[in-house]
Parts: structure tokens; sequence; C-alpha cells
């Protein structure tokens, strides 16, 4: 319906859609010949719009789900004039990802993501720069702390000031989004070596500026750009998101500037001045692959990722504690159980904190934060019976499997049961997968991970969260997040009541 709008609109849309029509016609003849017998079976696609009638554009995540109970666990969907093969269920998605992981590791070209990153950095780079940016970023955060007591000691350093931030409202309502601002520092510190004051004008405008870029990601018109990238000039969306984008490029440019006037040649203290001495060690090289554009691209990738992730996921962590109260009283009795009086968590508590740690696994599961991110594949395919050739896109459903009624008993349910054996320990799910799988799953994992139990844990030891006045926990919206790049809770506003 946005599609044919969108047409009916415009002045030129008679004299495209007939030229679209018969591209489609073209092009769907041509292809039926070739892979008929390959592709897994799927909808028939109509001229044009391929399958885009049968998908919520907002929530395709749920579509392919709908789809895969007609057309199986593999199935082919047609976004536009693209075929697109999408994966359900915890078997199919591990299968592809771990079992044949260097076959389905590339990404495929997506429109908006080329004008963006032109190849460049860590998440849509393919081939040997994606292979050696990803293990000289990994290898600079394990530098940087990720993984060690020294992030530990850094997040703790961030706790103390939302906390101080949190009590400043003294029990009134405010928004979820506060919760942003520390997962984010702390992703901002190992950037570019430097947390900031929460009231920092570079600071509030970094967290403005990727707020919109994710909201812009996920508009129905920048999905429908990706789609017909030809009529981009129909579109607005991508223009806006790419002039944010360049934003934050001006930011990260003057970072960089910064740090190859002051780097020094032994030692770096930020992923900035990782990819600047690395940059300046490969100068001599033929093909240095960490060229401006790859280094400006890879610290974009970094700030879009780790901040947006973490802090959705601990915004969802408040919102499900307000509306499950007995689920938070359990954490805090488990928490003055394990925590000695005065002191802060460490992560290794976790450990004994089997309660807690099945709550934040749960959270994770039942949010499906990030329904998908697609992959290509990097040669010609046998898969589970199909031919997939090499470049066909490919869609691995995270959601699928975080929802599989296979390993979960109440998957559509916040259950923190899902994660505790029947004597209360906490134990381990292999269809727990909000990281993905295989070699392109996310840099950050640890860093996140490490983050959630902290922050989590040390604002229940100091807050209980409750509805605000007026509201019960039955009033708090669960059913229908905001659809951006990731799927945020509504805005909602939350009460801490200071603990004694």
């Amino acid at each position: 319906m946005l599609l044919l709008n969108l047409f009916l609109s415009h002045p030129a849309s008679a004299c495209l859609m007939c030229v679209l029509i018969v591209l489609a016609s073209l092009c769907f003849r041509s292809g039926s010949r070739k892979s008929a017998f390959k592709l897994p079976p799927g909808p028939m696609p109509l001229p044009v719009i391929g399958n885009l009638h049968l998908l919520d554009i907002k929530r395709q995540d749920k579509s392919l789900l709908k789809l895969a109970k007609k057309y199986g666990p593999i199935f082919t969907v047609h976004y536009g004039f693209q075929k697109v093969v999408v994966l359900t269920g915890y078997e199919a998605v591990r299968d592809a990802l771990v079992n044949f992981t260097e076959e389905f590791v590339d990404r495929p070209c997506i429109p908006i993501f080329e004008q963006i990153q032109h190849g460049n950095g860590v998440f849509f780079s393919t081939g040997e720069l994606w292979r050696t940016t990803r293990k000289v970023t990994m290898s600079s955060m394990h530098s940087l702390g990720m993984g060690k007591k020294l992030i530990e000691e850094r997040i703790i350093e961030e706790l103390d000031f939302l906390v101080e931030n949190i009590r400043s409202f003294k029990g009134e309502p405010f928004s979820l989004r506060t919760f942003n601002a520390a997962p984010s520092n702390v992703t901002f510190a190992l950037l570019f070596g430097e947390r900031f004051d929460y009231k920092d004008p570079l600071f509030l405008t970094l967290l403005k500026l990727i707020d919109e870029v994710m909201c812009l990601l996920g508009s129905p018109y920048l999905h429908l750009f990706n789609f017909y990238p030809f009529l981009g000039f129909l579109f607005n969306a991508h223009k806006m998101l790419l002039k944010k984008i360049e934003e934050v490029r001006v930011i990260i440019r003057d970072y960089i500037k910064t740090s190859k006037q002051d780097i020094n040649a032994n030692s770096f203290r930020s992923y900035t001045d990782a990819l600047v001495l690395k940059q300046q060690k490969d100068m001599s090289k033929k093909h240095n692959l960490f060229h401006d554009d790859n280094v400006v691209a890879s610290i974009l990738d970094l700030i879009m990722a780790g901040t947006e992730t973490t802090a959705t996921t601990l915004q969802w962590a408040v919102l499900l504690l307000t509306k499950y109260p007995k689920v938070q009283k359990k954490i805090q009795e488990e928490i003055a159980e394990v925590v000695k009086p005065g002191n802060w968590a460490t992560y290794e508590d976790r450990k004994n904190m089997h309660y807690t740690h099945a709550v934040i696994h749960e959270v994770q599961r039942f949010i499906t934060l990030l329904p998908h991110v697609p992959r290509s594949t990097s040669v010609d395919t046998h898969f589970r019976g199909y031919f997939l050739p090499k470049g066909t896109m490919v869609i691995p459903s995270l959601t699928s499997v975080l929802l599989d009624q296979k390993h979960w008993e109440t998957p559509h349910e916040f259950n923190p049961n899902h994660f505790l054996d029947a004597d209360g320990k906490f134990v381990k799910k292999d269809a727990f997968v909000p990281f993905s799988l295989g070699r392109r799953s996310c840099v950050g994992e640890s860093l996140a991970k490490t983050e959630l139990f902290l922050f989590f844990v040390g604002l229940l030891q100091k807050f209980t969260f409750q509805p605000p006045p007026g509201l019960t926990e039955k009033d708090l919206d669960l059913n229908v997040p905001e659809t951006t790049f990731t799927l945020r809770p509504q805005p909602q506003l939350t009460c801490a009541v200071p603990r004694e």
C-alpha cells in the first residue's frame, strides 16, 4: 500500500510503472529459467513488487515467520526484483552460520550501506578487507581491556555517574532513554580515549545523531530505497540519513586528526589511535587496507552498533522489571545474598547469581533486538538440497531462533525459567543467539555482556523501578516496539525509588 500510494502521488508514476513492469517481466522470466528448480520454494512474486505485498515492512521478521509456517524453514522471497533466501529456526540458521560459515560469510550489497560505507568498515565489508579489519578491531579492543578486568573498572566508573544521574530525578518520572548515556559513554571511551560529561554539547550531539540515524534506518521509505535504488530521486529518507552520517564523520575525522598529531608509536589509548597506528605502520605496503576511508568507516560502525544495541537492551530491561515487580524483588534479594553491602557487583559474581543471570538472558531473548542482518553466499553453495549461486542474499532470522517453539517452552512470554534448571541453577541454551553465530558474530559481544550485567545489577542495588503515578504495571506497553534499526520499546517513563 505504501509503495502504491507513492507511485500514484508522483506525476511520472504511470510511465515509471510501465517501465518497471517490463523490466520485472524480463527479470522474472529469465530468472525462473535459470533457478526455478534450484532455489528453495516460496510465494509467487508479482511484477515489480515481488512479494512485498506479503510483508509488513516495519516488522519484516514477523512476516517472515508467518511465511515459514507455510513454506518451511528455508524459502525464497522476492524483495522487489531481488531474490532472497530466508533461513528460520535454530537448526537451519545454525547449520548455515556454523557448519557452512565460509559459504555464508559475506554481506550483500545493500544500497544504503553501500552509499554510507562504500564497502569499508567492520560490518558491511567483505573479503580480505573485512578479515583484516575485524582481526585488528578484535585485537585492539582486547588490548583496550575488552574481556579483562580493566573494562569492568571503566564500566563501574560509568555506573557511578549513571546512578547519580538517576538519583537527580528524586523518584520523579523520567524517560527510559536516560539509560542510553552510560553504555554510550563506555563505547566512546574505547573509541576516543575519553568519556564525556552527560551535559557535554558534543556528547549530546552524538547521541542525537545516533538516534536520528537509527530511526531513519527503520523508515519504510528507506527500505523502499533499498528495494528500488534507481528510484532514489523519489525518496528523501536516504538523503537525510546520508546528511546525518556525514555530521558524525566530521566528528570522527576531528578525533583522527588529533590522534595523528599525538600518536605514540609504541602504544595507543583508543580504538582511533589503534587504527591510525596501523595505518602508519602499513604505509609502505602497496595495498594499505587501513586507508582513511576504512578508518573512518570502522569507527563509524562501532559508534552505531556499540551504542544502540546495549543502550536499547538496558531500556528494555528496566521496562520489563517495572512491568514484573516480583521478578525485580527476587533479583534484589539475590543481590543481597551475593554482593557485600557497600560494594558493587563484579562480573565474576554472575556465577553465583543464577536467577539474575537468567533474567538478563531472558530480556535479550524476549526482545529480539536485532531481528536479522543479511548475509550473502561467498561462493556457489549447495545447502540442504538447494543450490544458492554466489552472491545470493540470505536472511538468517535470529527472531525465529529466539522464538523457536522447539527450544523455548513459552517463546512469546517473558519467562526467566527458560534459563533455569529444576534446581534454580542457570543453564546455557544453544538457541540463545542475540549476538548471531559464526565468524560474523558481534565483535562487541563480551563488552555487551559485561556492561549489561554490571549496569543491570548496579541499578537494582540502588533503586526500585516503578510505573509513573497514575499507571499500573498492566499499563506498560511491551507489545508494539518502536521500529528503528533495532526494536526499541515505545517511549515511556519510569520512576526510580532509592533503596535504603
